[in-house]
């Protein structure tokens, strides 16, 4: 592939990719060429003259084969995934940021009072917790994991970015201190629920699976929030799981529930206030 045209290089990727079953082989062809020549997507798809030459011929080859045979997903591959204005640092000890969290991250942003103490419980690469504080300073942000794994790879991101999160290990709650508001995008995979094998050879289990359900971490983190008493609680849920949430909250003590979207039009987190 030496001296070889950006396009053909693209071509070639989305055959393998295609090949393998994988979903999106144009995009991934795209952001893994991208990745290996050093430049941003733009840039690549722009430059009609580039050529992959050099070490970015085995570094692409090898990405394309990571994730074809291996169906590795690409922000493993390339060890970066973005988030709201962050381009955060994620490998496989944490779950890869979605786009349907982004509405979580909008929801607080709306409702949290400025000041507030807001705590990010079961952060992960600390995506929800570091967009929070870099969009809104004004919040005492603090996150909270039972993943030592997690929380280091949440600290790093915070230390790079520059973003004053404090991070503590523990269930839920634990060790939070004082709480005003409570954000959460929790595990609420059903149990037996299929998953594509990117998921399942890949991101870890404990930030993905719930219960036969779904709501076995839920059913904790709600009445938790309410007996810390945070005034208001926004959580992350799955499609058809919005109803069960708010009676949760209901039996918890919360005087008000509301569901939101995300742009697929699935009630993606429910708010709740006492």
């Amino acid at each position: 592939m030496a001296g070889t045209p950006v396009r053909d290089a693209l071509d070639s990727a989305v055959i393998a990719l295609t090949a393998a079953g994988v979903d999106t082989p144009r995009l991934d062809a795209e952001v893994l060429l991208a990745h290996a020549l050093s430049v941003d997507r733009l840039t690549l798809l722009v430059d009609r003259e580039a050529r992959v030459e050099g070490p970015a011929v085995r570094t692409f080859q090898d990405a394309v084969r990571r994730r074809a045979v291996g169906r590795e997903p690409v922000a493993y591959i390339t060890g970066v995934k973005g988030f709201r204005h962050l381009d955060l640092q994620v490998d496989p000890r944490v779950l890869i940021p979605r786009p349907e969290t982004e509405t979580l991250v909008e929801v607080a942003l709306d409702i949290v009072a400025r000041g507030a103490r807001v705590v990010d419980v079961g952060t992960g690469s600390g995506a929800v917790a570091l967009a929070l504080k870099d969009e809104r300073p004004d919040l005492d942000v603090v996150a909270t994991d039972v993943s030592d794994d997690a929380l280091a790879v949440a600290r790093a991101n915070a230390e790079r970015l520059g973003l004053d999160v404090a991070f503590v290990r523990g269930d839920l709650l634990a060790g939070a201190g004082e709480v005003d508001a409570v954000v959460s995008n929790p595990p609420y995979v059903e149990d037996g629920a299929q998953l594509a094998p990117e998921i399942v050879r890949h991101e870890p289990a404990l930030a993905l699976r719930a219960g036969p359900d779904g709501l076995d971490v839920l059913r904790r983190l709600v009445p938790a929030a309410a007996a810390r008493g945070a005034g208001t609680l926004a959580v992350e849920l799955g499609a058809g799981q919005a109803g069960a949430v708010q009676a949760l909250a209901r039996d918890a003590g919360f005087a008000r529930t509301e569901r939101r979207a995300d742009l697929a039009g699935i009630d993606r987190v429910v708010v709740a206030w006492r």
